[in-house]
């Protein structure tokens, strides 16, 4: 689970395997070649076998990109990962460039020379993608050539072979619809938009459309396969019949036709003629070259999954409730557990969230963390995405913020929770900016609003209390959550680029925060749930608002109670009493009176 980001053999490994796909891009006359890090499907997770970037540079974050050149080369992160990226990455064999201020285009188009070829794997690329590094190259009046094989997978000696886990089927008592409801819906979708097929590329697509689940990926529980939607006749899964359940199979019996995955790339050139809908954002630049020479009539376009996975049906909305209740007595023995082990000096942040883990496991249902805890003391919470190593393992120190962000796979629900706490006692300015942080959680959560609003409409709200005093935070307020499914789900989310209008049924994170570089980080994540509201009589508009569905004390001692309004102090009291109502039950001795006190009603 923890690595050390510190490989000292690892500049060696990448100069001689960077000199090895130089060797093998010469033989194909190329000039250079572009490594993202991505698989053929454009996940946030990638199986061993696709972790080209990884193997070739060292670097192990979760985005990310390379480019080769016969004479130079580039590692290219965002803000998160500068400084893992130094410290994984050879500066002699790489250029660390940042993936936003300096992108991968950005430095082609500079750095290629007219009549030079630069390759890329069009399985690699989104369709969108691919037409930006055409156009970088362009610029240089340079080409971009697409590869039948990958060069890195020709010199990767000990390769892993790709994932061949079982999939297994995920109950309609979990999904709430069968696949066949589900298939009835997304023909009538084809329909609207006119096609007479959909290429299903990205696998939590497929999970939902088919109500089936894998473990191919960390963390997310998905199968990497492909699939097509046919307005008429059976839809086609390509992936080895041997690693479906009996359950599953039944389930799809007459629904869809299970494909060898060989065939995919085959049948994707049988659609002359016909309209098939892609999603460029989403969709392999190879699938739309195959389909384009096959005759087909290309129709680009949402995913016809996105938005029906993204509003959840009353059972997964339920399923998500129980899973949050389970998941914040977890959290309370843990938070327990901490305050009673952090004053000894010996907790370290591996420690902390090695043993949340445990108390999670000891529901008996967990079945993966949705995601690598951040779990980070001191000034590592200030780093938003942080994650622990072995050599960058920090023990919570008194007078210190120590922010836990973490989630949990149950089969009812996908849970994501942050507490910021305080190990020993704040300073002023810590409590001053975690109340800040409090006011923007209770604005969102109280938030109510009308019809098509969308997320970038609300996010100023989380923020307005930071802005007073000068201060903001870089990332989005809030992202959305699938159900057993990606903790990270689109379309929805509060941020700027959040516009998609926010639909009933639909999961997303509060999640404001503020960060101190280099002294202090905090944050204060639940989950909600769109909800609709009553229409009063004078009300002239359909008005929806957000049903908090985390329950796990706030840590009080570090607020700074006459920042705070009468409005939102009796917030954070209703709050604290429905957290002590619903943990109650799945609580006893020691954890249920710290949970009783902890969320006591505070009073001016």
């Amino acid at each position: 689970m923890f690595q050390s980001f510190s490989d000292k053999s690892q500049g060696e490994l990448g100069a001689k395997r960077t000199e090895a796909l130089r060797n093998e891009l010469r033989s194909r006359r190329l000039d250079g070649f572009v490594v993202p890090r991505a698989d053929e499907h454009q996940g946030e997770y990638v199986g061993p076998h696709a972790e080209r970037l990884a193997w070739l540079t060292g670097f192990t974050g979760s985005a990310g990109a390379a480019v080769v050149l016969l004479d130079q080369a580039a590692v290219f992160v965002d803000g998160r990962y500068t400084v893992q990226a130094d410290e994984q990455t050879d500066g002699a064999v790489f250029e660390r460039c940042h993936l936003m201020e300096e992108p991968v285009t950005k430095w082609l188009s500079a750095k290629l020379k007219a009549g030079q070829k630069v390759g890329y794997d069009p399985w690699l690329h989104t369709v969108n993608g691919a037409q930006q590094l055409k156009k970088a190259c362009a610029k240089a009046d340079a080409e971009l050539v697409a590869v039948e094989t990958n060069p890195i997978d020709a010199v990767w000696a000990d390769q892993p072979a790709k994932p061949n886990a079982p999939v297994y089927a995920h109950p309609t008592q979990f999904a709430g619809q069968s696949a066949a409801e589900k298939a009835s819906v997304l023909s009538e979708a084809l329909q609207t938009a006119g096609a007479d097929a959909a290429v299903l590329t990205t696998p939590e697509s497929v999970a939902w459309a088919f109500n089936l689940r894998g473990s191919d990926v960390p963390h997310t529980p998905i199968c990497l396969t492909f699939a097509i939607l046919l307005r008429e006749g059976p839809d086609r899964i390509y992936i080895d019949q041997a690693r479906l359940d009996e359950d599953l199979l039944r389930q799809l019996e007459g629904l869809a036709e299970i494909r060898r995955p060989e065939a995919f790339a085959v049948d994707l050139g049988a659609f002359s003629g016909q309209k098939v809908l892609i999603d460029p954002a989403w969709c392999a630049m190879a699938v739309k070259t195959a389909l384009k020479a096959g005759g087909a009539e290309i129709i680009t376009g949402a995913d016809p999954c996105l938005l029906p996975k993204a509003i959840k049906n009353p059972v997964e909305q339920e399923g998500a409730r129980i899973a949050h209740v389970r998941d914040g007595a977890a959290m309370v023995k843990f938070l327990h557990w901490l305050e009673r082990e952090a004053p000894s000096g010996t907790v370290s942040e591996i420690d902390a969230a090695t043993k949340l883990e445990t108390f999670r496991a000891e529901t008996g249902v967990l079945k993966e963390i949705s995601f690598d805890s951040i779990s980070g003391a001191g000034e590592h919470a200030a780093l938003p995405h942080y994650r622990v190593s072995e050599a960058s393992n920090l023990i919570l120190e008194p007078g210190t913020l120590y922010l836990i962000d973490s989630g949990a796979q149950y089969q009812d629900g996908t849970t994501d929770i942050t507490r910021t706490v305080a190990v020993g006692s704040p300073s002023a300015e810590m409590r001053d900016r975690y109340t800040r942080v409090l006011k923007g959680h209770i604005a969102i959560a109280t938030a109510r609003f009308p019809k098509g609003t969308s997320g970038a409409q609300l996010d100023t709200l989380a923020r307005l209390a930071l802005w007073e005093a000068g201060l903001d935070f870089d990332h989005g307020t809030g992202h959305g959550v699938g159900s057993f499914l990606s903790v990270h789900e689109g379309p929805q989310r509060i941020a700027i680029t959040g516009s998609v209008a926010l639909e009933p049924g639909m999961i997303l994170s509060n999640e404001p925060g503020y960060y101190k570089q280099g002294a202090f980080g905090i944050r204060i994540e639940n989950l909600v749930i769109v909800s609709e509201t009553p229409k009063g009589p004078a009300e002239e508009r359909e008005m929806y608002a957000f049903e908090t569905i985390t329950f796990c004390p706030i840590d009080t001692t570090v607020i700074e109670l006459s920042l705070l309004s009468d409005v939102e102090l009796e917030w954070l009291n209703a709050y604290h009493a429905e957290v002590r109502s619903k943990l109650s039950a799945g609580l006893d001795g020691a954890d249920l009176a710290w949970m009783v006190d902890a969320t006591e009603p505070l009073t001016r």
